[in-house]
């Protein structure tokens, strides 16, 4: 070890302690040998504590370490705990912050430690697997592992050439225990190695429960050790070794599966672990079948057979004899799952291997595999839950429609199930589409998904969503909050202020829950960020992980279809009342909501019908699709101001019901201008109006107002015109020049037709798409218990966690039927909230 002290100075910081724990048995000199190589550690000294346990070896074993090295902590066992007992006696001795294992028959190169604790800046990585070569350091012993299905670990390019073709980091399911270094936290947060094992595959199971617990084991090729083989098997048969590896192999799948896997894998894994031991025994398996052989005359009771096959049949009898204990392990294991086999079995990298080359072993172990299709969790793509709030039918709105063509391209690479809380009658070919009410079928499919996506307000209506250990994807992309600040105006101060505050708060719920976020800008990025860092989610853990923070939120903005729309009736001129086959069609393509401003359009078309008689405005769509959701105010007003200016019915249109999705091109390719106009609010700096692209997939020339992330496009790239809140003459005058001048719509048509391919679905998805085919638990939650808390404090007030199940009813009279319909609707509820009294009716 460095004779550097170790101590802090002005401006630096110590190095963290290390206790590097050596187990022996009857290895005096091989462990002498293996302390010299750690006094060479160019670690300091004083942050470097050395525990050897003796293994109750006898003879002079721990006289000699003790002379040899008096610096060291010798721990006498008493009896022969394996390598796996006395890993942990040695844990139980030492304090160090990380802890490094090191055979007694192995010796660390010296930046072991350095490079190994180098990678636990990343804080989602718990253990560092060695690479480990033979003794001459020409051969490779360890530089990656592998996994069979039934539970049998090993070691990768065993005896190849160490020519540098090993020395890129990465990521495996486990390391070699002969030398690996683990955070001890999560050491003991998965309650170390299991010594039940006495040795062998210890280090498989530590892998893979710390896997499933959310950390990360990472190869560091740097971190390097030269290892003799197995010198404390040296002396003992190859059945202890059979045994050994056929028992642990059982305990090891029996405690880590999940439930299905665990029913798929567990009797194919003991019948071949007999059938292993017969052939490898070389016994005849038919010495009992009285169609092969009968009796001879007084034949005994007794037979001759290889220790070998004993060790086999011995191993599954183990298994059953300790299952109890296995099934308390297994439990708690499961209870503690962070991530699903899914993403865990990409790291298994052999796990079809039959373990032994013998053709008769092979053929049956073939034969098995195919009967009980232990192939197939390998082949299964993620299981993919996506989540949406608003009824599924063949007529859509907004977040049905992103949830839709969400599910859609995450089903072209995993299984998909696309559900709706709100009901519907929508089917898919390429995936599952369900309807779920109630919290056991949402615990149901919560238990089934890998991987969960969802929108709106559903966390707080299912609370399995807040306390599932699978990775969480939330799509915030309607930052419903700011919504409203302006809807809620008319409902008095106090009951403004708590439906505000419950808003926030469960939004705020989200950001401190989620693994990955979906935007739909990057100013909704920027926005939901301030709002991450004032929760603390921009911590050290998140940023460590990912400094550009792309990891914890992207920008997904609405889409567009990979094809270009393509007519398949007249929807429009000619024939909805009120519109000339020669007609100018100005489009509202999609409903009115109250924070839009179809007032300010509708005066406008008074002033265009006077230059261009022909123009007429078509409002696609007024009754929602969902039949629950009553008409809004906005729209109400919109309708008495066309009647009021003489417009009603001639130059504006009302088209009362809403336009089914997949005829909704028919109306953009017979209109000649897309329009959206709204309000001038906080709202509409952060909103992304989807409607527009309809515009953009139909290359219908866009006029909208200015202020929202989707105006500045239109402006960037010349895809239309923008106009200021509320200007009547302005708007009027765009909307007469794009229906006159046949080339400046042109223009816009052929940029339209340019950048559409920048909004298909296929390409904004991608980060989706990334991030579900390597799901994983935020840098920041990987030990989340399902309570939501910054710094040890609720991030919703305790005031508002009664009423947060009933948001989306909130949400839902307020959008959609003004504040008029919540003031009916929750009146007497918000009065007892208001005095501190509301208690949820669920």
């Amino acid at each position: 070890m460095s004779s550097d002290s170790g101590a802090a100075t002005a401006g630096t910081v110590a190095a963290p302690t290390v206790s590097v724990v050596v187990v022996n048995y009857k290895g005096a000199g091989d462990t002498v040998a293996c302390l010299e190589g750690i006094r060479a550690l160019d670690w300091p000294a004083a942050s470097v504590e050395v525990v050897v346990v003796d293994n109750h070896s006898g003879g002079d074993d721990v006289a000699r370490i003790r002379a040899a090295a008096p610096d060291a902590r010798v721990v006498e066992a008493g009896r022969n705990l394996g390598f796996a007992g006395g890993c942990n006696l040695g844990v139980r001795h030492s304090a160090g912050e990380f802890l490094a294992f090191v055979n007694n028959d192995a010796r660390p190169e010296p930046e072991f430690l350095s490079a190994a604790v180098e990678a636990f800046a990343d804080p989602t990585v718990a253990a560092v697997a060695a690479k480990v070569v033979d003794w001459s350091g020409e051969r490779v012993d360890y530089v990656g592992s592998a996994l069979s299905w039934y539970g049998q670990g090993f070691k990768v390019e065993v005896g190849a050439v160490d020519d540098g073709r090993f020395d890129e980091v990465r990521d495996v399911l486990f390391g070699t225990g002969s030398a690996l270094v683990v955070r001890r936290s999560a050491f003991e947060q998965v309650g170390g190695f299991d010594e039940r094992y006495f040795m062998f595959f210890e280090d498989v199971d530590l892998g893979w429960r710390l896997w499933l617990a959310g950390h990360r084991v990472r190869y560091v090729p740097r971190a390097l050790v030269r290892h003799r083989h197995h010198a404390s098997m040296s002396t003992l048969g190859q059945w202890w070794e059979q045994y050994l590896l056929e028992r642990n192999a059982l305990y090891t799948i029996y405690k880590n599966y999940d439930d299905e896997n665990l029913t798929r894998f567990l009797a194919p894994a003991m019948a071949l672990a007999i059938r292993r031991g017969v052939v490898l025994g070389g016994a005849d398996s038919t010495a009992l079948d009285l169609a092969e052989s009968l009796p001879l005359p007084g034949e005994t009771d007794q037979t001759t057979v290889s220790k070998t096959v004993l060790a086999s049949t011995y191993a599954v009898d183990a298994f059953v004899r300790e299952l109890g204990s296995l099934h308390a392990s297994r439990m708690e294991i499961q209870r503690g799952r962070r991530r699903g086999d899914a993403e865990l079995l990409r790291l298994f990298g052999m796990p079809m291997i039959p373990n032994i080359p013998a053709p008769d072993f092979v053929r049956d172990f073939e034969t098995v595999g195919d009967v009980f299709a232990v192939d197939v969790p390998f082949q299964r793509r993620q299981r993919v839950l996506v989540l949406t709030p608003d009824t599924l039918s063949t007529r859509l709105a907004g977040p049905g429609i992103r949830a839709l063509h969400i599910a859609g391209a995450l089903a072209a690479e995993h299984e998909v199930v696309l559900a709706t809380t709100a009901g519907g009658d929508l089917q898919r070919p390429d995936f599952e589409v369900r309807t779920v009410s109630t919290q056991p079928a949402m615990a149901e499919l919560e238990r089934w998904a890998d991987v969960i996506v969802f929108q709106g307000d559903l966390m707080q209506k299912y609370p399995i969503l807040r306390t599932t250990g699978k990775p969480v994807v939330i799509d915030m992309y309607d930052p419903f909050h700011l919504e409203q600040l302006e809807q809620a105006k008319d409902l008095g101060e106090s009951r403004r202020r708590d439906v505000v505050q419950t808003a926030t708060a469960v939004l705020n719920e989200q950001l401190a829950r989620g693994d990955f976020f979906l935007c739909a800008s990057e100013k909704q990025r920027d926005f939901w960020l301030g709002q991450m860092a004032a929760l603390g989610r921009l911590n050290p853990a998140v940023y460590d992980q990912d400094e550009t923070l792309g990891s914890l939120i992207a920008v997904v903005p609405f889409g567009v279809e990979e094809e270009p729309p393509v007519a398949t009736r007249r929807a429009v001129k000619g024939v909805i009342p009120g519109i000339g086959e020669d007609d100018k069609v100005v489009l509202w393509g999609g409903g009115i909501y109250n924070w839009f401003d179809p007032l300010t359009l509708i005066r406008a078309m008074a002033v265009v019908r006077a230059k261009v008689p022909t123009a007429r405005l078509l409002f696609m769509g007024v009754k929602h699709p969902n039949p629950a959701v009553p008409e809004m105010r906005m729209a109400v007003e919109a309708r008495e101001l066309a009647e009021e200016l003489g417009l009603l019915g001639e130059t504006v249109i009302f088209n009362h019901d809403w336009v089914p999705y997949e005829d909704r091109q028919n109306f953009l390719l017979e209109s000649d201008v897309g329009v959206s106009t709204h309000l001038d609010h906080v709202e509409t700096a952060f909103s992304f109006r989807t409607r527009i692209l309809d515009y953009i997939w139909a290359a219908l020339p866009v006029v909208c107002t200015q202020g929202d992330a989707l105006a500045a496009v239109v402006e960037q790239h010349d895809l239309g015109q923008t106009v200021p809140p509320g200007d009547v003459d302005q708007l009027a005058d765009v909307l007469v020049r794009l229906l006159t001048d046949v080339g400046l719509a042109a223009e816009h048509r052929a940029n339209l037709e340019r950048i559409r391919p920048t909004y298909q679905w296929s390409t904004v998805l991608e980060p989706l798409l990334a991030y579900c085919r390597a799901p994983h638990r935020a840098a920041d939650l990987q030990s989340f218990s399902g309570r939501i808390s910054v710094g040890g404090v609720s991030v919703v007030p305790p005031r508002w966690e009664g009423i947060l199940g009933d948001l989306g009813l909130f949400r839902s009279y307020l959008r959609e039927g003004g504040p008029r319909l919540l003031a009916q609707k929750v009146g007497a509820r918000a009065g007892r909230l208001a005095r501190g009294r509301f208690r949820s009716p669920r």
